[in-house]
């Protein structure tokens, strides 16, 4: 039977056949309809959605294929996810190679999304780290890829968005560590001058750095607060587990993030920021969110539209103020917005969205044709800039700003599955 779904964000909506897999065996759907993988919906827009079609519901395949707790290679089927793995191998001395803002993301939909964290400057993205994955093809076939064995395919597939086929199993490499603990320098900043200047000096000293940003500070634009991570040395101490708040229960009638709300929340949050060195558990310096259950139901029925760009370094500055400008003035925003520097790298995948250049996330509560309109502009600045927006995290960019920000796509064209495609691929094909 459809069944009505929506991503993360909660917008847009569609109805689909859901097809739930369990063994990595198992033959895909034949048919005339479109397929498309489908992890544990953490994606903020329609890349995870495929509305008339079918979702290949891959969360059966979690087992665990090999882990070399010697060299730090695990290899595991595609439906697990981080949170599972970092309760496998943390206790034996290994973190994730490269991790977003939430653990609930599945292996395949990092793979597909090529994933990013605040390590770039040193990591990279996920799929930097993969060694090698199978790739299951709408036709039955089976082609193990990797850097070296099919290797049009392996870069197709990362930050491939779910479309060159089913990832079934991968393997990647991990980063050792001592413990579970972090030691953390907090700092806040006054401007986006002071910002750029102290996250070079922060990246030198530290493998995680990222920044909160206050996106509602007319007066004190580009204020924020910029932290700095690594993992502790061993013999550290501290807690033992990570502080869960309760969740949202309920999904209010509107959005509780409007203008009243997001500059009291921010103007709080700065003010209170605990300046200096601290130790802390993973868990919240990493997955600040993931404490709160269901906290996007915060944002109301309607629900929100994530946005995340990258400006090139030469216009960095002048764009994010401008950026910044254009978001405080228009009321809206989120509470959590975030501010990174990229370092230069060579994409992983054709579709990679990570390059040189700074990064700005925040979310929007869905108010309509305003809220488009806004973003629509963003989207001018940063096409007029060379810059791009993250494909995972929209649900709304045009065909030719897509093609704009993503300059191989047509070397992707010969790579898509024929009859795998997604609410977001039509879009920006059409």
């Amino acid at each position: 039977m459809p069944a009505l779904g929506a991503s993360w964000g909660r917008y847009p909506r569609a109805t689909q056949e859901i097809r739930r897999l369990h063994w990595r065996d198992e033959r895909l759907p034949q048919g005339a309809g479109t397929l498309l993988p489908y992890g544990n919906g953490r994606s903020y827009g329609d890349v995870c959605l495929n509305d008339g079609g079918t979702l290949l519901a891959a969360r059966g395949l979690d087992r665990y294929l090999a882990f070399d707790a010697e060299q730090g290679i695990l290899r595991c089927e595609a439906g697990a996810t981080f949170a599972d793995i970092l309760d496998l191998i943390v206790p034996r001395g290994w973190f994730l190679p490269v991790t977003p803002g939430t653990r609930f993301v599945t292996v395949g939909g990092a793979i597909a999304n090529d994933v990013h964290g605040k390590n770039h400057h040193r990591a990279g993205t996920f799929g930097e780290h993969v060694r090698c994955f199978e790739l299951l093809r709408s036709d039955g076939s089976r082609m193990e890829c990797s850097p070296t064995q099919n290797a049009e395919w392996y870069t197709a597939t990362i930050g491939g968005l779910g479309l060159t086929g089913l990832v079934t199993w991968a393997e990647f490499s991990l980063q050792r560590i001592a413990g579970p603990w972090m030691t953390t320098r907090t700092q806040r900043f006054a401007s986006l001058d002071e910002f750029f200047a102290l996250s070079a000096t922060f990246e030198q000293d530290h493998d995680y750095v990222v920044a909160w940003v206050d996106c509602a500070a007319r007066q004190s634009l580009g204020r924020g607060v910029l932290i700095g991570a690594n993992h502790a040395h061993a013999g550290a101490s501290g807690p033992t587990s990570a502080r869960r708040l309760p969740g949202v229960p309920f999904t209010p009638p509107f959005s509780l993030i409007n203008p009243l709300t997001l500059r009291a929340f921010n103007a709080l949050y700065f003010r209170s920021a605990r300046e200096g060195d601290a130790l802390s558990h993973y868990a919240p310096y990493f997955y600040p969110l993931d404490s709160i259950g269901d906290w996007n139901r915060i944002y109301g029925p309607r629900g929100f539209l994530q946005y995340q760009c990258v400006v090139p370094p030469a216009h960095a500055r002048a764009v994010t103020q401008e950026l910044l400008g254009r978001i405080a003035a228009s009321g809206s925003g989120s509470f959590l917005a975030v501010l990174k520097v990229f370092s230069e790298r060579r994409p992983a995948g054709i579709l990679s969205f990570p390059r040189a250049g700074t990064t700005l996330a925040l979310d929007f509560p869905n108010g309509g044709a305003a809220t488009f309109a806004l973003l629509d502009r963003l989207d001018a600045i940063v096409a007029a800039a060379g810059g791009a927006v993250y494909p995972a995290k929209d649900a709304r960019m045009r065909g030719e700003r897509f093609r704009q920000y993503f300059p191989r796509w047509q070397e992707m064209l010969a790579r898509v599955d024929p009859r795998f495609s997604s609410g977001f691929w039509r879009r920006v094909m059409e």
